[in-house]
Parts: C-alpha cells; structure tokens; sequence
C-alpha cells in the first residue's frame, strides 16, 4: 500500500471489504429471521429497515428506520403517512416510500378479498379487519358508502366525502340515488373518527337516521352505519342507533 495515499485520506480497501461483510451479515442474520421466525420475528424497526434495504441496497438504513417510526407514530403510521412526506423524509426518496407503500398497497388489497364476492354481513370481521386497515389511520375523515347487491355482496365502495360527516358534504337523497343508479338494494356507511375514538356524535346518528328514511321510502336497507378509529370499531345497529 502506498503510505503517502493513505495518509492523504483515501479509503483503505481493505477496510471497505470488512464494512461491505459486516452489512451483508446483518442482512443475512434478518433474512434468516424473518424466514424462520413467526409474526413477531423482527421487530418494528427490522420490519422497516427490511423493506428499506431492497431500495438502499449499500447503507445501514437502521437509523432510516428509526427515525420514520419516531416521526410517524409507529408502524402503522409509516405505511399509512403520505407518499410524498415519505419521500422527503431526511434519508429517503421516491424508490424507498414507493418500497414502504407498496405493503400498504398490498395489505388493503388482501384484506379486500375477505370481503369481494361473499355476503358482508356474513363476512362482519373480514369487513372490520378491512375498513379498520384501510381508515383507522388517516389524519382526516372520510366519508364512504358500501352498496351492496340482493345477497348482501359488495357492488360499489363510494367515496362520498373528503371532509366532516354533515349534510354540507352529505346529502342523503344523492346517497339514495347513488344506490338506485347502481341497482343496490342495501347500504352500510362508514367513516373514520381521526381523533381516534369511535364513539358516535350526536350529527353522525342525525344524518344516519336521515339516510335511513330516505333509503326506506325507497325500497333500500340502510344495514348499518360503521365508525371506525384508531381505539376501535362502533357499529350503530349494535347501538340501536339505526
């Protein structure tokens, strides 16, 4: 090795081959972990730097991962935060929040299947698990209607509002209508409390019980209204609210 090189600063090659070995050995140690292991194999942090490592293949992305979690509140509140506070997130970019939504992505859409093609009502858990992935996380509400068919069976999952439940944004003869353009025969709502509690206010059963007549003049089954929260799940039919 030239002296006169190394003092001036470069890099000693050697030294990088150790480096390179030690991240590749932790890698294989969390691989082999994963694989074996059960659902609680790694650990929240590991989860996130696992996924990180496919985008960051050469940096020790352990701190990445920290520092997300500490940032968004948790796991959940990674795969949940938005694509683009993701990517400018010190240390990230576009490839590694594109790496950590795509488990987002992937989730809503496994849990979705539980409740395509089958009775809602006689897929209630599958329903919950699904809305609860899907909306207990956001940091705004959301306002949606399920339409269902004669047998109970998803037909159309609507977006009725970006915004508060009130009847500014929700006007109970165009949720009516919707269903009779879609040939529904019955309808659940649902939306999300961002405050975490589920627990219904007074304007969430007014308008319910408002949706409720308008559909029953019709012919069509307001089955339930389902609030959804970071605390859990209320359902108004259970509350002898509907």
């Amino acid at each position: 090795m030239d002296w006169r090189k190394s003092l001036a600063g470069e890099p000693h090659v050697a030294d990088d081959k150790s480096e390179a070995h030690d991240g590749a050995g932790h890698r294989a140690r969390l691989r082999a972990r994963l694989l074996a292991g059960g659902s609680e194999a790694l650990g929240d942090h590991e989860v996130i730097e696992y996924l990180l490592m496919t985008a960051i293949p050469r940096k020790d992305v352990k701190p990445l991962a920290k520092s997300l979690l500490a940032r968004f509140g948790g796991l959940a509140g990674v795969f949940n935060a938005d694509p683009s506070a993701l990517a400018k997130h010190p240390g990230m970019g576009e490839t590694s929040a594109a790496a950590l939504k795509i488990v987002a992505f992937a989730t809503r859409r496994l849990a979705r299947t539980g409740v395509q093609d089958k009775p809602v009502l006689a897929s209630w858990q599958a329903l919950i698990d699904y809305l609860t992935i899907d909306m207990a996380h956001l940091r705004h509400e959301r306002v949606r209607a399920l339409y269902l068919d004669t047998k109970n069976r998803l037909v159309s999952d609507e977006l009725l509002s970006e915004g508060s439940l009130d009847e500014a944004a929700i006007h109970p003869r165009e949720v009516v209508k919707k269903a009779l353009d879609l040939g529904a025969a019955a309808l659940i709502m649902v939306h999300n409390h961002p405050s975490g509690s589920p627990e219904p206010s007074r304007a969430d059963i007014q308008i319910t019980n408002k949706i409720a007549e308008a559909a029953r003049l019709l012919g069509i089954t307001l089955h339930d209204h389902i609030i959804i929260g970071k605390e859990g799940h209320v359902s108004l039919r259970a509350k002898g609210l509907v």
